[in-house]
């Protein structure tokens, strides 16, 4: 059994994650600190696939360890098993040696899929009510309306851009964006 552990940030710990790996009989462990379920390379995952061999059980905490979507968990688990490769995850009880755990492991993963869906879908639907009630989102802006228009000004009157952002306290691309958005462009 190989085990696989991953974390989303460097201030994240896979101690539990691999203490759980250990506890369940791995005898190797590859780990990815600080990548994201949705990076395409994550360097341990990539060797941890490379080390398994005919016969051998690939072991993560949870699914979601493994891959965010559910198309590249099918992808990596069909790839696993047309290699003669197992999958187990321990938080799921999920063992895809069994035809009971490969089906276990569809439901799952469509109900994990099903439920960022509803999650991204709330998110969408509150922030276009926020919008009709007129609610400014995003980051609020380094500079009013009125400090840019002055900007205007003294550019016409032929002061350099870099200056007028550096005298305001922001970067020239700033400086640079709310000049063009203030002419509607």
């Amino acid at each position: 059994m190989i085990g696989y552990a991953r974390v989303s940030t460097h201030e994240q710990d896979t101690a539990l994650q691999i203490d759980a790996l250990t506890r369940a009989g791995c005898c190797r462990i590859f780990r990815d600190d600080g990548v994201s379920g949705t990076k395409e390379c994550r360097p341990a995952l990539s060797k941890a696939l490379r080390a398994l061999r005919p016969g051998d059980t690939l072991v993560a905490w949870r699914l979601d360890r493994l891959g965010r979507s559910l198309s590249h968990l099918i992808s990596l688990i069909g790839g696993l098993e047309r290699r003669g490769i197992a999958f187990k995850s321990l938080s799921e009880a999920i063992d895809t040696s069994s035809a009971g755990g490969r089906l276990l492991f569809h439901v799952m993963g469509a109900l994990a899929e099903f439920e960022r869906s509803l999650i991204s879908e709330r998110t969408k639907a509150g922030l276009d009510a926020a919008r009709i009630r007129g609610r400014q989102l995003g980051r609020r802006r380094k500079l009013s309306t009125a400090e840019v228009r002055a900007a205007a000004q003294r550019l016409l009157d032929g002061s350099r851009l870099r200056d007028l952002a550096e005298r305001l306290r922001v970067s020239p691309m700033t400086l640079r964006r709310a000049l063009l958005r203030i002419n509607g462009a």
